[in-house]
């Protein structure tokens, strides 16, 4: 069984959303294709707002030093630049397609400020910004007939042409391009100029597991964007949702596009802290934007030790600080103060935030809340240029599930959301210049074999599975966390290629099932994750390694490439 589209979309949040919308208006059909339902997307859980010059005491020039300063010097300056020049742009769309920001009494942006942040730029909706987006744009793509939305559809592979033209490179699957080995290079890319390689291997589409039936569907299309989101799942805790397992950065790895620093794994400083639940609910950054401060467990305030903007600095050196004084002192968390603050203007600013904590027994009036750090953010990713384009034509990545050169070694708070819509945008620009060249030089499509399903094997072997799921993500959590060692990263590795050898053999003899293919990418991303940290002899932003304390004068991206 195979569907025909101009366009598909892996994931379905601020990234994958806006850049469909885009695409069809430009009469082209999409089809976005989502894991679970439509609104499972980190874009849902994202709290605190989008960061985007507004005020008339702000800048982009400070907007760009806040982003290079928190990027530690990888950032891409170039990148940096036009992605906050074109912010107030996307904004304007986003307002087009009905989300409604909140104002002030005086009906301007009510801005919030937050970590690494000089000036309140930030726009939300209350504390449930990325709620707000997701559902305004869900409401514009039911108004797109251009666009089919297909909920419960996991994609497992692209497909590509020089795939398709080397018959022995097929079985009844995509043969693994695990088995074949990662160099790694160091620098930084060439520019994507496609035009210049008309004859090499690009995009001819997807397969996807119909997750409802067990099936596995064709998809042909000439492109693919990436929009899947992080892997914070790679880790034992996270703020991230389930569906955060690294997908579309593993696909991309197998077909052999670049992927880019990530070792950059950030840890958002100040989760609740409730072993009873064995949950981590995010307390937005927002919060230490509106005075809340960092106490050790003796109720002092540490931050201003450790960085001159204290409880606002990068979410690197919080977490690291956070870290450093549990460590210390023994203790299981540090507490979050906004106890000076007004219990009915708290309700009203952070209403979902003060019902989550009411649910577990504080109350942020009242009660110093108990914080720890957990995985949150992947900095690294897909390798893109500023059209979102990658290495393999026709295949595009934006959002969390690429890296583009805008966060360098440590994301700015709330640049996430920026970056996500101007390069949807952006990236729509795109799709429309390479369908039309493609089609000046367009035969006929190629054909792709179906799915087979080897299927067999012994059902009880399904708790492996399981086991290995709870195994990875405890070992990427104690030797690949906030703090590293070169011999932590060398068990990891070590650990983790016995999981993958493990897993790929029951993919190999097993149908394939949700939790098989998310473990499949979690142990994909977390050997990424290990190899691009083993070769940062530094220590740089969100990548701090006892070995080597020192940061380096020339900063390179790490990259891992087929």
């Amino acid at each position: 069984m195979s569907r025909d589209f101009d366009v598909l979309v892996v994931g379905s949040g601020i990234a994958g959303l806006s850049f469909a919308l885009n695409v069809a208006q430009r009469g082209l059909s999409v089809a976005i294709l989502t894991k679970k339902n439509k609104a499972d997307s980190n874009t849902n859980w994202a709290q605190g707002g989008i960061a985007v010059v507004t005020a008339q005491t702000d800048d982009f020039d400070k907007h760009v030093r806040d982003t290079l300063v928190a990027g530690d010097g990888l950032c891409n300056e170039k990148v940096v630049r036009e992605i906050v020049r074109d912010g107030p742009a996307r904004v304007r769309e986003l307002v087009e397609w009905g989300v409604n920001f909140s104002r002030n009494e005086r009906g301007a942006y009510d801005l919030g400020r937050e970590g690494g942040h000089g000036e309140r730029r930030i726009l939300h909706v209350k504390d449930m910004t990325g709620k707000a987006i997701e559902e305004a744009l869900l409401r514009a793509i039911a108004r797109e007939p251009r666009v089919t939305l297909l909920e419960h559809f996991f994609a497992i592979d692209v497909i590509t042409t020089a795939k398709l033209g080397r018959p022995r490179a097929w079985k009844s699957k995509i043969v693994p391009s695990e088995a074949t080995g990662s160099p790694i290079r160091t620098g930084r890319s060439a520019r994507f100029d496609h035009s210049k390689i008309p004859t090499r291997s690009r995009v001819a589409g997807l397969y996807a597991l119909d997750v409802r039936d067990g099936r596995v569907v064709t998809f042909r299309a000439p492109v693919v964007m990436l929009s899947s989101g992080g892997a914070g799942q790679v880790y034992l805790y996270t703020t991230n949702p389930d569906i955060a397992t690294g997908d579309g950065i593993a696909m991309a790895y197998r077909a052999g596009v670049e992927v880019r620093n990530m070792e950059f794994i950030q840890f958002h400083p100040t989760t609740l802290y409730a072993p009873a639940t064995n949950t981590r609910f995010l307390i937005s950054e927002a919060v230490r934007g509106e005075g809340a401060v960092l106490r050790n467990l003796q109720g002092e305030a540490f931050m201003r030790a450790y960085h001159p903007m204290a409880d606002l600095a990068p979410r690197d050196i919080v977490a690291r600080a956070i870290d450093t004084e549990m460590k210390k002192s023994g203790a299981p968390h540090v507490w979050l103060d906004i106890t000076h603050r007004k219990e009915a203007w708290l309700k009203q600013r952070f209403p979902q935030i003060f019902a989550g904590c009411r649910e577990l027994g504080f109350n942020l009036a009242r009660d110093k809340i108990p914080v720890v750090p957990a995985a949150h953010y992947t900095c690294g990713g897909v390798a893109t240029n500023l059209a979102a384009e990658t290495s393999l034509p026709g295949l595009y990545a934006c959002g969390e599930v690429a890296c583009t050169g805008l966060h360098g070694a440590n994301r700015l708070a709330s640049n996430s959301l920026l970056e996500a819509v101007v390069m949807a945008h952006r990236g729509a620009e795109s799709v429309g210049r390479y369908l039309e060249a493609a089609n000046a030089r367009a035969g006929r499509a190629p054909a792709i074999p179906e799915w087979v399903d080897l299927g067999g094997g012994d059902t009880d072997e399904r708790v492996v599975i399981s086991h290995n799921w709870d195994e990875l993500r405890r070992a990427m959590w104690d030797y690949v966390g906030i703090m590293r060692t070169t011999k932590r990263l060398e068990r990891a590795r070590t650990r983790v290629a016995h999981l993958a050898r493990e897993i790929q053999e029951y993919y190999w003899n097993f149908s394939v099932e949700p939790r098989l293919l998310e473990l499949r990418n979690l142990t994909t991303v977390a050997e990424l994750i290990i190899t691009c940290a083993l070769q940062r002899h530094e220590s740089r932003g969100l990548h701090a390694i006892a070995d080597y304390p020192r940061r380096l004068k020339t900063a390179r991206d790490s990259r891992v490439r087929l």
